[in-house]
């Protein structure tokens, strides 16, 4: 026989994702011992001892357990969706505040510092982002489609962004753009993230093979999309495939014309030769030398500009004049990616990258890190070398290996099939997110559940990468695992208000 009160306890139960509960707690748990492994050779008597780092964060646990429990039992679920907006304005505040009130920690200015506890508002400035995010795009007045509401939700993501970016914490700023993917799933068109893999492309393809090459592989993508999508495939095809064959080739038949002027050139200086007047042979033959591929590629590209336009507009070929708009815009970052690289981009930023793409070598300088960190992992073999048994670990070869480089600490003492399960629960806990996000009735609850599973995929995308030499050293958490109050209380934050939206909804179906 159930009584009155049992009611309530059974909705309870069956109303939570204790998978995703089970899956949290895991991780945090793997991240714990983790910390305690990549610091145990500097002599802490016990992981739970209070002057060592494992000690810490085991005292970050169990308040990150304590605010999981509050939010999930205690705090009303509806005020998430009443004060996103106060909540977002405050955290922006300190964003700004904490650019003039901060120390410079290795180049940045992000952390509060109160008494022993550091606080980072870039943590929790991903939860008043998705939770506004959430709050917008679920009204019902919303359009992804219309201008202002695009531009609106943009701005969102964009201003805290633009402020973390200022505080030198490009690692962070750099989370945001995973908010896209929220922006795909309410609306926004798929040509959006082509676009954005366009851009990236087009940056790094400039400073590794150059302008010329670059405007070529603008030119075969635009031509390429723009026959998939419009009438007359393959006349497109066609005419733009062989112009961006004959530019290809271009490069190998002038340095052919090249050869040629400048034999010309040796002949007139080596034989009695007078020219006639007004005649200046010499120089023009000089000039031709001068002639780079990539003048001669914009030159034919804006002779060719003007009739494809008047055939966009005669024909009402829309994304053609689109693809046409993207080649001048796609021209003018290609030549402005050498002044971003030089003139914005901070010296270790500029050395990460370089190292990053091949541009050089320094296993002893800025690519120190990822080489350890590499060495670490790949000595790891299959199965790993056994808890606490790591030698790059141990002697402390890798510099931040309890925060940035967590991941190295697994890879070692675990091997690759530590590595497989750790991401796999990674993978578990996104995917279910993303789920979970599905079944929700209300758009508030579903666009905050990508919001986080945006926000989890990134940092494990970027931290992951980094370990491995994927991705530039850009300093990031790996979510539950790398040390670190803020981090920790902030992704349990995170997900936690998930869950207690996600509850609040069971309940009553």
């Amino acid at each position: 026989m159930i009584t009155e009160g049992a009611i309530p306890q059974r909705r309870l139960r069956q109303s939570i994702d204790w998978a995703l509960v089970g899956v949290y707690l895991v991780l945090v748990l793997i991240g714990w011992v983790s910390i305690y492994a990549s610091i145990h050779s500097t002599g802490p008597s016990s992981i739970f001892a209070w002057s060592a780092r494992s000690g810490k964060q085991f005292v970050w646990m169990l308040t990150a357990f304590g605010l999981a429990g509050l939010i999930l039992f205690v705090i009303p679920p509806k005020i998430w969706e009443a004060l996103p907006i106060p909540m977002y304005l405050a955290v922006l505040g300190l964003l700004v505040l904490v650019i003039f009130v901060s120390k410079d920690v290795k180049g940045s200015h992000s952390w509060f510092e109160l008494g022993p506890v550091k606080f980072q508002p870039a943590e929790i400035s991903k939860i008043t982002t998705s939770l506004l995010l959430a709050f917008v795009l679920s009204q019902q007045t919303f359009k992804m489609s219309r201008f202002k509401d695009f531009v609106l939700a943009v701005a969102i993501i964009a201003a805290p962004m633009l402020v973390i970016v200022a505080e030198s914490e490009t690692g962070s700023a750099l989370v945001y753009a995973g908010f896209i993917f929220v922006l795909y799933r309410e609306g926004l068109s798929g040509w959006w993230l082509g676009l954005t893999g366009l851009v990236i492309g087009l940056f790094i393809s400039t400073l590794t093979l150059g302008s010329y090459w670059s405007v070529i592989l603008l030119l075969g993508v635009l031509v390429l999309s723009s026959a998939l999508t419009g009438n007359d495939f393959w006349k497109k095809l066609g005419v733009g495939g062989a112009f961006v064959l004959l530019m290809a080739l271009l490069p190998a038949a002038w340095d052919w014309v090249c050869a040629g002027v400048q034999s010309r050139i040796d002949w007139m200086t080596q034989v009695t030769w007078v020219p006639a007047a007004g005649e200046n042979r010499e120089y023009f033959w000089s000039f031709l030398l001068k002639v780079k591929p990539i003048y001669i590629l914009l030159a034919l590209s804006v002779l060719a500009l003007p009739p494809l336009a008047l055939y966009a507009y005669r024909k009402r070929d829309g994304f053609l004049g689109i693809a046409l708009a993207t080649f001048v815009a796609g021209v003018i970052l290609i030549f402005s990616a050498d002044y971003i690289f030089q003139d914005v981009l901070q010296p270790h930023q500029r050395g990460r990258i370089e190292v990053l793409l091949g541009m050089k070598e320094d296993l002893s300088g800025v690519g120190y890190n990822v080489n350890q960190s590499k060495i670490a992992i790949g000595s790891g073999g299959l199965f790993g070398k056994g808890f606490l048994q790591g030698t790059q670990t141990t002697f402390g070869f890798v510099p931040e290996q309890s925060t940035d480089f967590i991941f190295c600490t697994v890879g070692e003492e675990w091997g690759f099939v530590g590595c497989l399960i750790v991401i796999l629960l990674y993978a578990f806990l996104i995917v279910r997110l993303v789920l979970d996000a599905e079944r929700c009735r209300g758009k508030f609850t579903r666009i905050y559940g990508y919001c986080v599973a945006a926000c989890i995929f990134m940092h494990l995308f970027i931290n992951v990468g980094m370990t491995v030499g994927l991705m530039p050293v850009i300093g990031i958490p790996l979510p539950f695992l790398s040390y670190g109050g803020s981090s920790l209380w902030a992704f349990t934050v995170l997900l936690f208000i998930f869950l207690a939206l996600y509850r609040d909804e069971k309940k009553y179906f």
